[in-house]
């Protein structure tokens, strides 16, 4: 285990040159570098893997700190709003993590051929499991074929096929496997994540998407809140209010305009709702990422 630790390690450093982001040539792939800390940071979890091969970090989830570091690897199932900080880096050891994409068509599949679920089970679309030898050594071998760029197309999808087996077969498969369920409460939940990250701007009518997802609304609101801790109009703010952040850091709107963007039409109420998730209103919360150099933490 130490021995592909430090490896990994060494190579998403050879990879990161500098702090930050880092795609890589395997579309589904990406690194981050560290070299300080952060604050506590408002972000949206992909579904995805995430492995960290030197540092640590805390992933806030509905009031849960959740640690992890280099004996662990953390799953989110859907997209999820958390607060993330990264508790140990340095120049000298810097924090260095990869994200590896979940693919649903791969989950569905192995699924398919490993033990099934039942439709009623559901469960938090976050997970944090020990790492294993095995899934390690399957994810060494996907990084690795960064320096053999003709093998990436047919040998990737074979080794992350393998990784999210080993995932599946962890000690908390079953709370990623459920997603893959056809009819499960769990898979209609993703599903209407999926409509409310793709709409956020849009009127949320709680009845209709309970509808779209073959469930009545109360059980709707609960299983929802079981998957991502929160109501589903708590979970559509919080999307339009991440999002408006980014539209003002990124594209230089102003917080009336972002907001308008994002599905405010009371600039009072925007500016109200953003300051208590945040901390700050609008643009004094901007000037002051500005001022720190956050915004590649906030992707």
């Amino acid at each position: 285990m130490n021995q592909l630790i430090t490896e990994l390690a060494k190579q998403i450093a050879r990879h990161t040159p500098k702090d930050g982001l880092h795609q890589t040539a395997i579309p589904e792939l990406c690194f981050r570098r560290a070299s300080a800390e952060s604050k506590p940071t408002h972000t949206l979890n992909m579904p995805s893997l995430y492995i960290i091969a030197q540092g640590s970090k805390t992933v806030t989830f509905v009031g849960e700190s959740l640690m992890c570091d280099s004996s662990s690897y953390m799953v989110a199932s859907v997209h999820l709003p958390v607060i993330g900080k990264i508790t140990h880096a340095s120049p000298q050891l810097p924090y260095l993590s990869l994200q590896l994409t979940l693919s649903p068509d791969v989950i569905i599949d192995i699924s398919k051929k490993s033990s099934s679920q039942k439709k009623g089970v559901t469960g938090r679309g976050i997970l944090v499991n020990p790492s294993t030898s095995f899934l390690l050594d399957a994810i060494l071998r996907l990084v690795n074929l960064l320096d053999s760029p003709t093998d990436i197309e047919i040998l990737a999808p074979l080794y992350i096929r393998e990784i999210f087996y080993r995932v599946l077969e962890g000690e908390q498969g079953a709370l990623l496997r459920q997603f893959a369920v056809i009819g499960s409460y769990a898979q209609g939940i993703s599903n209407a994540i999926h409509v409310i990250n793709r709409d956020y701007s849009e009127q949320l009518v709680i009845e209709e998407l309970a509808k779209k997802v073959n469930m009545n609304p109360t059980t709707f609101h609960k299983h929802f809140k079981r998957v991502t801790g929160t109501s589903p109009l708590q979970y559509q703010k919080i999307i339009r209010l991440q999002s408006a952040r980014r539209l003002m850091l990124t594209e230089g709107y102003d917080a009336a305009t972002a907001g308008f963007q994002v599905g405010y039409e009371n600039p009072s109420q925007f500016n109200r709702e953003y300051a208590r998730l945040f901390g700050r209103p609008p643009m004094r919360d901007i000037s002051h990422l500005r001022d720190i150099e956050l915004p590649s933490q906030l992707i």
